[in-house]
């Protein structure tokens, strides 16, 4: 695991904390003006002591800065690169970088939407989709599937998009699938 990804680790981690989670929301809200642990307490229906907790624990995962005069601020900045960390991780990532017009069409390694034109969708979603399985043999659909449902929600209408356009070919008795076509060298 990269630096990056462990940083983006240990800050979901502090953050999957119902109380660690509230207290940053609470700072994010205030902006640079930030907060003292007493001024978090009240709102938040907190003591003292657990927002002393959380705000160290934000402070050591990076996402929280403290003044020598007990004020917190919050960066989420942070929070976005380790989104970003943890995005360059999905298995479709590296692939995006050679399909530009489809960067739009994905959220975290997922698919999101299709290319709003036929001419658009199916040459270059159909072939990414295809680059992605990596096919070099015959595989069963739930195998397929499994593979898909990685990067999308709508396996079988990624599944049959592949088909209509040929990058992948099944049996007459539509249970197995293999290979349509030669992927172009990238």
């Amino acid at each position: 695991m990269s630096a990056d990804a462990a940083q983006a680790a240990e800050i979901l981690t502090q953050l999957a904390v119902p109380v660690r989670l509230r207290v940053f929301a609470d700072l994010v809200r205030r902006g640079a003006e930030g907060a003292t642990m007493a001024e978090l307490a009240y709102p938040l229906d907190l003591s003292i002591p657990e927002v002393g907790d959380a705000c160290a624990r934000l402070v050591a995962a990076g996402i929280v800065t403290g003044t020598g005069n007990g004020v917190y601020r919050a960066h989420p900045g942070q929070l976005r690169d380790a989104a970003a960390a943890v995005d360059t991780l999905q298995p479709i990532s590296a692939l995006l970088t050679a399909y530009p017009k489809l960067r739009s069409c994905f959220s975290h390694g997922r698919v999101t939407s299709l290319p709003p034109t036929l001419s658009d969708r199916y040459p270059l979603m159909g072939e990414l989709l295809a680059r992605y399985l990596a096919l070099d043999e015959l595989c069963d659909e739930d195998t397929i599937n499994r593979r898909l449902a990685v990067v999308t929600d709508d396996v079988a209408g990624a599944r049959r998009l592949l088909v209509e356009s040929g990058w992948l070919e099944r049996d007459r008795a539509g249970t197995t699938y293999g290979p349509g076509r030669p992927l172009p060298v990238a």
